[in-house]
């Protein structure tokens, strides 16, 4: 049976553990590493090689230590991916506060959040893994709930806008990041997959079988993912209501 926070050990990430005591100060020596920085090796290796790659074994070469020294600092891959999820959080760019206009307010957040995502490709997937909310990520929150304040919504239905819109930024970029690897795995540059799938998708519509379809595909659009998330997001804020 495994000891309490050895590395055998999943029994979930204790929230108040985690964020609510600091790292403690040790007697003697003082610590070699700390939580940061094991975090932030850990997501260096994420952005590199895909949160898979992200081990104990592998971050503690990065730092020329070894293996079992680090699971004083993070009891578990778990709990590190929670550090990992938050620490990235605090790479939002946000104004001091909401300017009064909601719907630039969260069309700006959406936009921090996918230039976040898209800088750290594992983090849409890892989302969906988080259990527990830290500080970082709790202050985008927090300000997302002020931004969305002039809707006249309560608490509980601002609450879950901002997670109606988190959720569709990451599928957003989920889609994009799956083309793109799509593209590299056909030995394609993104914009020639897209022009392949148009050319095929005008033949298959071209006798009038899929009359509705055809017409979206010759309705004018830039088809750069940019574009595309622009004027998706666009609709869904326009379409939000301060009712529910």
């Amino acid at each position: 049976m495994a000891r309490a926070g050895s590395p055998g050990r999943k029994a979930g990430v204790d929230p108040e553990l985690l964020w609510a005591q600091a790292e403690r100060p040790r007697r003697g020596r003082p610590p070699a590493h700390s939580r940061a920085t094991i975090t932030a090796e850990a997501v260096a290796i994420a952005d590199a090689e895909g949160f898979a790659a992200v081990t104990m074994r592998a971050v503690a070469a990065r730092l020329g230590a070894g293996t079992m020294s680090l699971y004083s600092y993070v009891p578990n891959k778990e709990t590190l991916l929670e550090l990992m999820i938050d620490q990235v959080s605090g790479e939002h760019r946000l104004p001091a506060e909401p300017s009064g206009d909601w719907r630039a307010d969260l069309r700006q957040i959406a936009q921090e959040q996918r230039a976040m995502m898209r800088r750290h490709p594992w983090l849409p997937a890892a989302l969906t893994a988080r259990q527990t909310l830290g500080p970082n990520t709790l202050a985008v929150v927090e300000y997302a709930l002020a931004a969305l304040a002039p809707t006249g919504a309560d608490a509980r239905a601002r609450l879950e806008t901002f997670s109606l819109v988190t959720g569709f930024v990451v599928s957003c970029v989920s889609y994009e990041l799956g083309q793109e690897q799509a593209s590299e795995t056909a030995g394609r540059t993104s914009g020639e997959l897209r022009d392949a799938q148009a050319r095929w998708l005008r033949t298959v519509t071209a006798d009038g079988s899929y009359p509705q379809f055809a017409q979206a595909l010759a309705a004018p659009g830039d088809p750069s993912p940019q574009a595309v998330f622009d004027r998706l997001l666009d609709r869904m804020i326009n379409g939000l209501t301060a009712e529910g």
